[in-house]
């Protein structure tokens, strides 16, 4: 494509050079610039990518695009902008065709919820006869076609050129998980939504906000300015957790029509009638389109709520209220959400994902109220992230437990004794009792908790100490395939090792 067809697409401050240059692909990292490549000089967090400028030209890029250039030689074609990162978003679009200008787009954001009202989202869509392509936590994929992810969203060229390879398999729909780093850094900027849900917020991500003011800001991006109507999508929509404590601010910030979701007042997309057991979640559901009976093997009241934001993402792309029902009643089983692990000895193993306060409380407290045995729960905090909510954590997992084991999660670079110390401070207060490994091996004789750093050591003992009818839940890692300790990552799954445990045990 030619840089001037590309420039069409932005408002640059300066072009200087050939803008009639054939630009062979868009790169933001100066490894991986092949002759005739577009490079995007990116300000990061802790690197600046003008300072890479010298090396995409030794490899071959065409020209330039950057906000400043008195870093760029003289006699290359440059393009200057006040935004890089927004400049790439929407250059990355039409280099890729916009694909998402045709086919209907649902971004879905907030803190948790996200993956599991993805797959909900996807199973209504192919029940409306439009398969969706879905891009998320879990993975970017499209029936047998699965792209590894790396991040929930990606690079504003990665996106770009998954969604181009998504929609040429056929999709005819796209859902996509949108994180706040993504909004924050403009990666979704060049994608043409027409809903936007958001699901709730509760602290996360402060290693990178800083603030909870500082977080909402990002997610509001998608309301106040990416769901604004234009010439290829006239009719927008929003569906918000109105329950939820930023429901409000998010409707009031959206240019859209808002439709509310929740159990209170006010919402328009709610249920009644409403079952919970362990078999899963029964009721009615009342929208503006009408009511719906309807069934779901999911458990507890945060994924009602998970429920809610799909049905309300269907009602406001008008898709028949069947196709809505059928939607909720056949999805599959996601990946690390509460996730069902076999075993031969009566004991409910539950893994989850489940890596803040919010979303650790929700999952113990929908096991609190289906349990018949006692909890055993096994989590960590992530090593480099937030350090704030480690405590907080460990008050939820030791009040809402029988029995807490504090362990490691992603450590990274962090001491991960250092983290549970920190975890450790949360409970502390709360009296409960502090055992050790070997008192564990004479019987749970009391709520409490114990330190253990492997986390496969950790959960071979919530194994041991397991009766029939407990429930053991392996927190925070879900899906994740992995351990990071110091930089590397070490092959890790608590879906495997939880069913090793049990199997050890015979």
């Amino acid at each position: 494509m030619q840089l001037a067809t590309l420039l069409q697409s932005i408002t640059p401050l300066k072009v200087g050079g050939d803008p009639e240059l054939e630009i062979q692909g868009l790169y933001y990292d100066s490894r991986q610039v092949v002759p005739g490549g577009l490079f995007f000089a990116l300000r990061g967090v802790a690197v600046d990518g003008h300072r890479f400028i010298g090396s995409a030209l030794q490899a071959g890029a065409a020209a330039v695009v950057a906000e400043d250039e008195s870093l760029i030689p003289a006699g290359v074609t440059r393009v200057i902008v006040a935004d890089a990162r927004l400049a790439m978003a929407r250059m990355a679009a039409a280099f890729c065709g916009n694909p998402t200008a045709q086919l209907p787009l649902i971004g879905i954001t907030g803190t948790n919820g996200k993956t599991t009202t993805s797959y909900l989202v996807e199973a209504i869509l192919e029940q409306a006869g439009l398969p969706a392509a879905v891009l998320g936590t879990v993975s970017y994929r499209f029936r047998e076609r699965v792209i590894p992810a790396p991040h929930t969203t990606p690079e504003s060229v990665d996106l770009q050129r998954n969604l181009r390879e998504l929609a040429d398999a056929g999709a005819r729909a796209v859902v996509m998980e949108v994180s706040s780093h993504a909004l924050e850094q403009k990666r979704v900027d060049g994608c043409c939504f027409d809903v936007g849900v958001f699901t709730n917020l509760t602290r996360d991500h402060l290693d990178y906000h800083l603030s909870m003011e500082a977080y909402l800001a990002s997610k509001l991006r998608l309301f106040a300015e990416l769901l604004a109507a234009d010439r290829t999508k006239q009719r927008r929509r929003a569906a918000v957790n109105c329950d939820d404590p930023y429901g409000e601010a998010v409707a009031a910030a959206a240019v859209c029509p808002v439709i509310r979701y929740g159990l209170g007042k006010g919402a328009e997309v709610t249920a009644e009638e409403l079952r919970f057991s362990v078999e899963g979640i029964a009721g009615v559901l009342k929208t503006p389109a009408g009511r719906l009976p309807f069934r779901s093997p999911m458990l507890g009241r945060f994924n009602l709520y998970n429920i809610l934001a799909a049905v309300a993402a269907g009602v406001a792309l008008e898709l028949p209220l069947e196709a809505i029902r059928r939607g909720i009643e056949g999805h599959k089983q996601v990946p690390g959400r509460l996730e069902r692990v076999n075993n031969e000895r009566g004991v409910t193993l539950l893994v989850d994902y489940a890596h803040t306060g919010d979303a650790l409380e929700n999952v113990l407290k929908t096991i609190r109220e289906i349990a018949t045995g006692r909890i055993i729960t096994v989590f960590g905090c992530g090593g480099d992230r937030d350090p704030g909510k480690r405590p907080i954590m460990g008050r939820i997992a030791a009040e809402l437990s029988d029995l807490a084991i504090v362990t490691s999660d992603n450590p990274r670079t962090e001491d991960p004794i250092a983290i549970m110390a920190q975890i450790r401070e949360g409970i502390i207060p709360l009296g409960v009792r502090e055992y050790g490994i070997d008192e564990l091996a004479e019987g749970l004789a009391g709520n409490g908790f114990a330190m253990v750093e492997s986390r496969r050591d950790a959960i071979r003992l919530a194994a041991g100490i397991a009766r029939p009818g407990d429930v053991v839940l392996l927190a925070g890692k879900g899906h994740e395939d992995y351990q990071i300790i110091g930089t590397v990552k070490h092959h890790f799954d608590d879906r495997e090792e939880g069913a090793a445990a049990f199997r050890e045990l015979g």
